[in-house]
């Protein structure tokens, strides 16, 4: 064998032992990735359903639009940094949706999980506190928050393209029977609780009759 064919030959196997050393490494990123995506992805639906943020996020939903027409509160949401103590829960629920929103967007999480999980509840929060926001950039700019604004703005086109759901097509649903409904209607019990409730009624009296000898 040659000098030439046995450096060609080492040629091609230093080529084939780095490719794969590549190959090994691009792999062993990507577990990495959707690992760190995983996590993540979990510490956020753990924050979302933490006690607090489900109080800062009724506090949002229920006493902002009646803070807002004081005008004292409107004065401290554009001069006041940080915000008074009874104004945290709108920080509380803004600085966590600005970090999602920037998770999506650098692609630490998926966007296509996020929106599919969360998409009505981000955008019903941005309503509730773009109201707020709007008074605290007068002083602080448009860059406030810009972030969540892109987490809504992909929310609600998300929302737009599935208003039905994004159920997989071709799958068939499973039941969901409203027994209620015409309890609801009529105020009346569902059939099956009527009969239920008759029957115990049946009972009950036939216990406490007095038994025959």
């Amino acid at each position: 064998m040659s000098l030439e064919l046995l450096t060609a030959l080492s040629s091609i196997g230093t080529f084939i032992v780095i490719a794969a050393t590549a190959v090994a490494a691009f792999w062993q990123l990507r577990h990495m990735s959707g690992s760190n995506s995983i996590s993540t992805l979990t510490e956020a639906r753990e924050v979302l359903e933490s006690r607090e943020f489900q109080l800062a996020r009724r506090f949002v939903a229920q006493e902002l639009p009646r803070l807002l027409e004081d005008p004292e509160i409107r004065h401290q949401l554009e001069f006041e940094i940080p915000l008074p103590d009874r104004l945290q829960p709108l920080n509380t629920v803004g600085n966590f949706y600005e970090a999602l929103g920037s998770w999506v967007r650098h692609g630490v999480i998926d966007q296509n999980i996020v929106v599919s999980l969360w998409s009505s509840v981000v955008v019903s929060t941005w309503e509730r506190v773009s109201p707020a926001l709007a008074i605290m950039r007068r002083s602080s700019g448009p860059a406030l928050w810009d972030q969540f604004e892109y987490l809504a703005r992909i929310s609600q086109e998300w929302i737009d393209r599935h208003p039905d759901g994004d159920y997989p097509k071709g799958v068939a649903h499973m039941p969901v029977i409203d027994v209620w409904r015409e309890a609801d209607a009529s105020g009346a019990s569902p059939p099956q609780l009527r009969t239920q409730s008759a029957e115990s009624s049946a009972f009950e009296s036939s216990s406490t009759s007095p038994a025959k000898r």
